[in-house]
């Protein structure tokens, strides 16, 4: 009998010392033996400190920056959720944890929310977090001329005010009952300040790694920060992120060994990956969410006739089947997934239909139409696949769909937000509010289809305040239909996370609110004894 086959009897969830053993004579191994094995099975499954944890990434851009504001890549926010720490986490069952704020209050109106601040958190360059750094760091992403990620949530705060060195105060324009959800964004980093600014590009942060070496879009270094607040996290001595765009090359040096994790595991190999016995494939369904946006201030897409004919031109179950190889479930062109609270269950769930297509076409008075579609697999694993795939669906429909294959590198700075037709990949957010706000409002930087809806501006602002759940159900419901009917972003796809790790590396339940444990795999991961 092998170690291997007593490691499988411990993938068995729940199994007891007891059964272990009990299972192991039947196998014919003595009690010496299991119990051995057992003694150091436990002691693999508790954190361990010590070693250097590679990470390969297939994101990241030569243009990255470590100014929180513009993390749009996978890159960014696993070396940024490894530097900074935000008021607030949401921890790996889904749930929200203090982090910087140790705990906050809010007024019957859910209008003022008061942080109280966690006390002796000291920056990597040693000074003491107070409320003056938390104040700097949220106006970092404020003001008319802000290009960040977070200017959509932070528009709704009013003013900023400090209660002694330990409480902030955040007024907003309306109740927001998911107001501390909202702040444990990635962006939303909290940085030192001085004289009430914040150098955002320098890379110091209060978490649990500080910055060795940094070069954008190609590769990260950092050390443990040996003062970190939280005793219980940052298990490895230091830690390397490496971009490694493409995926035959990721997973090669994970086999190898030049590597001791991957994210976006290839979903066609993946079955000859799970053959090797020192690699292991993690996967948890959350919001992920692969898109093809169509920017509605453009023509032809100005024209909701024509964006209804896209989305029934498209085949979600062969998708699902093809590109994700059963990994994920379909979408149905609105964000909001499964794991939701208020996911729309009911609603009609749109399917292929190439007459249909036709009806609209006719409707916006073409017989036929011809666009092109900007795709790259930096926008998600398969993403020139599904477009092609896109392509033969959409024919049946009269729709002439030229796949234009971008590079890889510098996708999400020359491709996204500037194509008026391309693929994207979203993460998804842990409430409607926030997802919906970050993408789908009026205006804000990475509303990428440039969609404006007048009934749906309406109802966020109004969901935001609204402390009845039923009401506040039906109102996201209706956002949820908005989207479909008349948005511009067709979402054939919800993707599951699939990562993959060595053998050697131990960790909790994974979270499923971002790839890769929520972002935070070298924080929370280590490596097994």
């Amino acid at each position: 009998m092998s170690n291997n086959d007593l490691t499988k009897l411990l993938q068995y969830e729940g199994l007891t010392r007891r059964r272990f053993m009990q299972h192991a004579a039947a196998l014919g191994i003595t009690a010496s033996a299991a119990s051995v094995f057992w003694g150091q099975s436990v002691r693999a499954a508790e954190p361990q400190k010590g070693g250097t944890f590679r990470l390969g990434i297939g994101h990241g851009s030569t243009t990255d920056s470590l100014d929180p504001a513009t993390f749009e890549n996978l890159y960014m926010q696993v070396v940024g959720s490894t530097i900074y720490n935000c008021l607030t986490e949401v921890a790996n069952d889904g749930s929200l944890v203090p982090e910087l704020a140790e705990s906050w209050d809010v007024t019957e109106d859910a209008k003022t929310w008061t942080f109280k601040l966690r006390p002796g958190v000291t920056f990597h360059n040693g000074k003491t977090m107070d409320a003056g750094d938390v104040i700097a760091s949220f106006q970092h992403h404020m003001g008319e001329d802000s290009k960040s990620g977070a200017k959509p949530i932070v528009e709704q705060i009013t003013d900023i005010k400090a209660d002694g060195d330990d409480k902030v105060a955040f007024t907003l324009k309306e109740g927001n009952a998911d107001f501390p959800f909202i702040v444990s964004d990635y962006h939303l980093a909290i940085l030192p300040a001085t004289d009430g600014k914040v150098d955002a590009t320098a890379g110091i942060g209060t978490g649990g790694y500080t910055i060795a070496t940094y070069d954008p879009g190609v590769r990260t270094d950092l050390k443990r920060f040996e003062t970190y607040w939280k005793p219980d996290r940052a298990h490895f001595d230091a830690a390397q992120v490496l971009v490694i765009i493409d995926p035959a090359a990721r997973t090669n040096a994970l086999t190898t060994g030049e590597i001791d994790a991957m994210d976006r595991v290839d979903l066609k190999t993946a079955h000859l990956l799970k053959r090797n016995r020192s690699v292991k494939i993690e996967e948890v369904s959350g919001t992920q969410h692969y898109t093809f946006a169509m920017r509605c201030d453009i023509a032809p897409f100005d024209n909701n006739d024509v964006r209804l004919a896209l989305k029934n031109a498209i085949d979600r179950e062969a998708l699902v089947k093809t590109i994700l190889r059963g990994h994920g479930v379909v979408g149905n062109d609105h964000p909001i997934g499964q794991s939701n609270r208020f996911h729309a269950d009911d609603l009609e769930q749109r399917t292929y239909d190439p007459e249909k297509a036709k009806y609209h076409l006719k409707q916006a008075g073409l017989s036929e139409l011809k666009v092109d579609l900007s795709a790259a697999d930096a926008a998600f694993p398969g993403a020139v696949d599904a477009a092609v795939l896109y392509r033969e669906h959409a024919a049946k429909a009269g729709i002439d769909i030229n796949v234009v294959r971008e590079p890889n590198d510098g996708y999400w700075s020359n491709v996204w937000l500037k194509k008026p037709f391309c693929a994207v990949y979203w993460g998804g957010r842990p409430t409607e509010d926030w997802m919906f706000s970050t993408a789908y409002a009026k205006g804000v930087p990475w509303n990428d289809t440039h969609w404006d809806n007048d009934a749906f501006n309406k109802l966020l602002i109004e969901a935001r305040a609204e402390l009845d759940e039923d009401k506040r159900r039906q109102m996201y419901y209706e956002m949820q239909e908005l989207c479909r009917d008349d948005g511009g972003t067709i979402i054939p796809m919800f993707a599951n996370y699939v990562m993959a790790t060595s053998d050697k590396v131990g960790h909790d339940e994974l979270g499923a609110n971002w790839s890769l444990d929520g972002f935070r795999c070298i924080e929370r991961w280590w490596f097994a004894g």
